[in-house]
């Protein structure tokens, strides 16, 4: 029996409603961005700005913007180490969980995947911890697959509580949820949330989410803003590059946390840039249309746009690249990766998300990060 195709725009019954313009605001001006209108003279006149208006944040991610490179970077660089100083944040993920109960084509964990399932006992996942925290590292970011009944809100609650016996900083990054709820696991000492619309565009989201909860794109859209209201102390923003116009989802991204930051002015902006990858039989799952130099051309337009804002390099890309870009642009990094259930004190319990490109121990990332003259961080923050 085929399933019913539910509304993307609509939302279900038990999501919450929150009241916000920024989904109208965004659409609307990435429906009128056009980035083949913009000439060398308007990405010069942007890089000769203190402040950028979204106007100029659309000039750099233009194709022509791509011969500025070294201009960019230039004033990237002063931005970052203005604000962050020479400092690159190091953290790891654990994947507690990888059941879904989406169809989503571009992910690894999606319900008609054929993977190795797992939910890791609070006993196999303090153990995690425990082997995590044994390597010095300081912040952990919590995910997990969408589905609420095998990876439920008081589960993730009690991991959280887990983490924070070994860890100043938790963030997590797991299926939207309502205030509430965001409210919970804040209590429970989650610090930071990210989640990631993958496109915005709303035609191409419907075609890649074929079923389930995600399926909704409002809802994911007001996530962030949800994660706010609930108490969290700061959101992550990114698109999935690759999946759609990687210009116009890099604009929306970017005006998405620009405008969450005036509504906001306390919360703590990160970016992050994924890029599709392959996955467990899906060796063929690329962001054709993006290679490094548009990933860096996307990285820089943030910096400039949001100078105060983290951006994070994940293991997705390789070590040159992203030992390359820290202390440029980048300001956090994760290091002894493991994208499958567990994997960090015993043999993994579940298979991964996607396949990673830098396998390198916290202890290489960090000899990398002295030997470039940067400081690893390992917390910033202190839990009282």
């Amino acid at each position: 029996m085929a399933l019913k195709r539910i509304d993307h725009m609509k939302y279900l019954d038990g999501m919450d409603v929150i009241e916000s313009d920024l989904m109208e605001k965004v659409l609307s001006a990435v429906e009128k961005y056009d980035y083949s209108q913009y000439s060398s003279r308007d990405v010069e006149i942007a890089l000769h700005k203190d402040h950028l208006s979204i106007d100029d944040f659309g000039a750099l991610l233009s194709p022509v913007a791509l011969s500025y490179l070294e201009d960019m970077a230039r004033k990237a660089k002063l931005e970052t180490r203005k604000h962050f100083g020479n400092s690159i944040s190091l953290f790891t993920p654990l994947y507690i969980a990888n059941y879904c109960e989406n169809e989503c084509v571009y992910c690894g964990f999606k319900a008609t995947n054929k993977i190795q399932r797992a939910t890791l006992s609070k006993e196999d996942a303090e153990n995690e911890l425990k082997a995590i925290a044994a390597t010095g590292l300081e912040e952990i970011l919590l995910l997990t697959g969408e589905s609420r009944y095998k990876s439920d809100v008081e589960y993730i609650g009690e991991t959280i509580q887990l983490a924070t016996k070994y860890f100043k900083t938790v963030g997590i990054e797991i299926y939207p949820l309502n205030v509430e709820e965001y409210t919970y696991l804040r209590n429970c000492g989650a610090d930071f949330v990210s989640v990631y619309q993958e496109t915005y565009n709303p035609d191409k989201y419907a075609e890649v989410h074929l079923w389930g909860s995600k399926r909704i794109f409002p809802y994911r859209f007001h996530a962030q803003e949800r994660a706010l209201l609930g108490g969290m102390r700061g959101v992550s923003f990114g698109a999935l590059l690759g999946l759609d116009d990687f210009r116009k989802d890099a604009f929306a991204a970017g005006f998405h946390a620009a405008l969450i930051q005036q509504k906001y002015p306390h919360a703590e902006i990160g970016f992050s840039v994924p890029r599709l990858r392959p996955f467990k039989n899906n060796a063929d799952n690329n962001s054709k249309d993006v290679h490094e130099k548009q990933l860096l051309q996307v990285m820089l337009a943030y910096r400039l746009l949001m100078p105060y804002a983290g951006i994070t390099i994940s293991t997705r890309e390789r070590a040159g690249f992203r030992d390359n870009v820290i202390g440029l642009v980048a300001t956090k990094m994760s290091a002894g990766v493991s994208v499958g259930v567990g994997g960090h004190d015993e043999e993994q319990k579940g298979d991964e998300q996607f396949e990673i490109s830098d396998e390198r121990s916290v202890t290489e990332v960090h000899e990398m990060i002295v030997n470039k003259g940067l400081q690893p961080v390992y917390t910033d923050y202190i839990r009282v």
